[in-house]
Parts: C-alpha cells; structure tokens; sequence
C-alpha cells in the first residue's frame, strides 16, 4: 500500500515537472538564443539529467537481461551502445542546458 502511494507520488511529480518543464524548454528555442538560459540549465540539471540517468540505468538491466540473446547475435558491442553508452554520453558529458 505504502509503495503503491509512493509510485503514485513520484509519477506525479514526474509528470508535474514535465508540463511545467516543456514551455520553459520551448520558449527558449523559439526566441533563438544562441547561449544557454538560466531556464534550459534548470529544466536540464532537475529534469532531464536524472530522466537520463534512469533511462541508463534501465538500459544496463535490459542489457543484462538480453545478453545471452546478444551474445547469441553476435551483437555485445551494438547493443551496449544502444543501450547503456548513448543514454549515458547524453547524461554525463555534453554541456548542461545543450540538447
């Protein structure tokens, strides 16, 4: 009962910052800045960067769990990079606020 309240909660909040989060994002491309805004770094430090650290910590399970099947293939290295490094560069080493 208490995770399922928790779930809940979270999805909220998740769904909360993404609504707040998507006109901030938005309203910067379309004003053609060229630098990165105060709004771009805050929506990609809170919002975005931990979306894509879930989204690699999701993709290094999946990856696990498929293994023997990509081992099978022949296809490690594709399916590592698809699945835990292209998630990961995008967290971890482009510059905050640029998509």
């Amino acid at each position: 009962m208490k995770t399922l309240r928790l779930r809940n909660a979270l999805c909220a909040g998740l769904a909360t910052a993404l609504l707040v989060a998507s006109p901030l994002a938005g309203a910067a491309d379309s004003v053609g800045y060229d630098d990165t805004t105060f709004g771009t770094m805050a929506v990609d430090g809170m919002v975005v960067r931990p979306l894509g650290l879930g989204a690699t910590v999701l993709g290094a399970a999946t990856w696990l769990v498929t293994l023997p099947f990509s081992a099978l293939g022949g296809n490690v290295g594709g399916a590592a990079e698809q699945l835990i490094m292209k998630p990961a560069r995008f967290t971890f080493t482009r510059p905050l606020g640029d998509f």
